[in-house]
């Protein structure tokens, strides 16, 4: 009788007990995935960046997770994802573009796994007939900072960052000198 018991208790909780183990499972999870991204890594990584990609990461899973246990109540994700579709759409209208924004982390998930372009290092990204170069002062989820020589900074988009060629240079670059144009305003005096 017990077990029939246990059975009538499981078929009425079965959707409470799903959760708590979802929830119990979270962590575990959470190690899984840490474990597959140290795999991943090659080389060193500042440790900013992998705080930051680990971040990206447990948000994913959450997300993840939290899907599954609500389809798992009977909430169909379809009126979920019109909702989120529409407040979405409105979110990349009022940032601009939605799929630079995503194509941002993602190019930061890709430069954090290719690991070959790290902070200290002095680059030249060239664009065409234009190149821009500096060294690299931060990499963040959505973007590269790199210092220019003569001390600027430039904010350079993750995902124009892995579609451009990236020259790792070996030393750090000289300043151009900027030629100077004397400009003679008026008639030229003749000396007699």
């Amino acid at each position: 009788m017990e077990i029939i018991e246990f059975l009538e208790l499981f078929a009425s909780q079965y959707k409470l007990i799903v959760t708590i183990i979802a929830i119990l499972a979270f962590p575990l999870l959470l190690k899984i995935t840490k474990n597959l991204l140290e795999k991943a890594i090659k080389g060193k990584v500042d440790l900013h960046r992998k705080y930051r990609a680990e971040l990206l990461l447990k948000i994913i899973l959450a997300f993840v997770v939290l899907c599954l246990v609500l389809v798992f109540w009977g909430i169909e994700l379809r009126g979920l994802l019109v909702l989120g579709s529409s407040l979405f759409a409105m979110l990349g209208v009022a940032l601009f573009a939605a799929w630079s924004l995503l194509s941002n982390l993602t190019a930061f998930l890709l430069m954090f796994i290719q690991n070959d372009c790290r902070v200290g290092y002095w680059v030249r990204i060239i664009d065409g007939a234009n190149h821009v170069e500096g060294r690299i002062v931060e990499m963040g989820l959505m973007n590269v900072v790199l210092e220019h020589i003569d001390g600027h900074r430039v904010i350079y988009p993750n995902n124009l960052f892995v579609t451009r060629p990236v020259m790792v240079l070996n030393k750090e670059p000289k300043p151009t000198k900027v030629p100077v144009i004397k400009r003679i305003i008026g008639p030229k005096k003749h000396s007699l």
